[in-house]
């Protein structure tokens, strides 16, 4: 019972703490969304059998419409990105739209944008560019408050 044992629990202890560092070390499954640009099936196929030999990756799907590339899987967003980049020569950000419901002003200048695919605005809250655009003014809220049906007080033009 002596030093048996004490030798025993300090072998257990650092067990312990090298297991917690891995487990800290696993990549979560995350789901990362790229918009790149894909002009035919050519440009399709070569971007999802690139993305798809990467390792941790589970499942790639790619809608050239949308020019939309999603992958699901163990990988980091930014490997994915620059992979893409790399290996493909093709321009390729980040997803950077949202669906037209989640942003509370879809048409302020920020958000609104001609090149997003339909049901679609810029994600203003995640880009610190266009945020400050993407709100509307106390003067804008007061001339359609104004004319809202909703409201009893509004102005009715008959």
């Amino acid at each position: 019972m002596g030093i048996l044992d004490i030798v025993s629990e300090l072998c257990d202890c650092d067990l312990l703490l090298h297991s917690r560092n891995k487990l800290k070390k696993r990549k979560q499954l995350r789901t990362v969304e790229i918009k790149v640009k894909m002009d035919c099936e050519g440009c399709e196929r070569r971007v999802k059998k690139l993305v798809e030999r990467m390792r941790g990756v589970t499942k790639v799907e790619v809608e050239r419409k949308l020019n939309k590339l999603t992958v699901i899987g163990y990988v980091d967003p930014n490997k994915v990105l620059e992979r893409v980049r790399h290996r493909t020569g093709k321009k390729a950000e980040l997803w950077p739209y949202v669906p037209y419901d989640v942003v509370p002003h879809p048409y302020a200048p920020g958000a609104y944008d001609r090149k997003a695919p339909p049901g679609y605005v810029r994600n203003v809250v995640d880009d610190p560019v266009y945020s400050s655009l993407a709100r509307a003014s106390p003067w804008e809220v007061k001339y359609t408050t104004a004319f809202s049906d909703e409201n009893p007080d509004a102005c009715v033009v008959m």
